[in-house]
C-alpha cells in the first residue's frame, strides 16, 4: 500500500527577500516547516508521498512547493493557492496544469476577506473555468457546505475535495453537527472529502477514540473512493505517526481494499497523481 498524505503545508522561513503579507502573518503555523523537515517526519511516520498545499500566511504564492515537486518527483505534487478575487487569476485557469507538478487548486473561504467570496459572487468565475480545465479543486470552507453542495450540483464534472470533513478551525469534540452537513453531500458524485487534521479537532489522546465513529459514519456515506486520508501534520497535537495509525491501525470497519482506497489510492485516481 502506497501511503500518501492529501495535505502538507510546507515554507521556508520568512526573509527579507520573501516577506509575508501583513494581513496573512497571523496564520503562520509555525516560523517555518522546510521540505527537509517533511521529509524526515515522512521517513519516521511511514507516509510515502504527499500533496503540498502553499500555506495561507505566505501569500499566494506557489514557488517553494513546485519546486519540491521538481526536486522530488516521486514524492511530492502540488494543490496551488489562486487569488480568486484578481482578475488576472482568470488568465491562469487554462493553462494551470501546464505548471510541472502541479495537480489542482486550492481555495480558502473561512477567513476575512475571503470568507465572504463564497457567496457574493467573488468566486463564481472559478467553479465553470475549472471544470472547463479540467482542474480538480481542494475546498476549505466549513460554514458554508450546503453552497458547495449547489456549486458541485450546477457543475457536475467539477471534482471537488471538502477538506478536514467540513471542520470548522477551532471546533473541538463537538463533530456531530459537521458531520450531518457534510453527508448531505455524499449523493453528489463529483464531491469527495478529505478526512485529514482530525486529531486536532478532539481533546482526546491516541487512538483518539471519540473520532471512529464520525470516520465511519463519513465513509459509509461517501464510500472509501471518496475519502482520502490527510494529516495537516503542522497542524496536529499528536505524531505525525499517530494520525496515520488511526487509520490503518485502529479502525476495525476498514477492510484491507477500503484502507488502500483511503490511504491513497482515491486521492491518486481523484486528482490524477499515478
Amino acid at each position: 500500500m502506497i501511503v500518501t498524505d492529501a495535505q502538507v503545508h510546507v515554507w521556508p522561513a520568512e526573509t527579507p527577500d520573501r516577506p509575508w503579507p501583513d494581513e496573512r502573518r497571523q496564520y503562520a503555523h509555525r516560523p517555518h516547516y522546510t521540505i527537509d523537515e517533511l521529509r524526515a517526519d515522512m521517513a519516521v511516520a511511514g507516509v510515502d508521498r504527499a500533496i503540498l498545499v502553499p500555506p495561507l500566511s505566505e501569500g499566494d504564492r506557489n514557488d517553494y512547493c513546485l519546486q519540491a515537486a521538481a526536486d522530488h518527483p516521486g514524492v511530492f505534487r502540488v494543490m496551488g493557492r489562486l487569488d480568486v478575487a484578481d482578475r488576472a487569476s482568470r488568465g491562469l485557469v487554462p493553462r494551470w496544469l501546464e505548471q510541472p507538478g502541479m495537480l489542482g487548486i486550492r481555495v480558502t473561504f473561512s477567513k476575512n476577506p475571503p470568507a465572504s467570496w463564497l457567496e457574493d459572487g467573488t468566486a463564481d468565475w472559478l467553479w465553470s473555468a475549472a471544470e472547463v480545465a479540467g482542474i480538480p479543486i481542494m475546498v476549505f470552507s466549513p460554514f458554508n457546505i450546503p453552497h458547495i453542495g449547489r456549486i458541485a450540483a450546477r457543475y457536475p464534472d467539477l471534482r471537488i475535495v471538502v477538506d478536514h470533513l467540513g471542520f470548522a478551525t477551532g471546533l473541538t469534540d463537538d463533530l456531530g453537527p459537521s458531520i450531518e452537513r457534510l453527508i448531505r453531500l455524499a449523493h453528489l458524485p463529483n464531491v469527495a472529502v478529505k478526512a485529514s487534521s482530525l486529531p486536532a479537532y478532539i481533546t482526546e489522546l491516541y487512538p483518539f477514540r471519540t473520532l471512529h465513529d464520525h470516520i465511519e459514519r463519513v465513509v459509509d456515506a461517501f464510500g472509501p473512493r471518496r475519502v482520502f486520508w490527510g494529516s495537516d501534520v503542522t497542524r496536529l497535537p499528536c505524531s505525525y505517526g499517530e494520525a496515520r495509525r488511526l487509520f490503518t491501525e485502529e479502525l476495525d470497519f476498514l477492510d484491507a481494499e477500503s484502507l488502500e482506497w483511503i490511504m491513497g489510492r482515491g486521492l491518486s485516481e481523484w486528482i490524477g497523481w499515478k
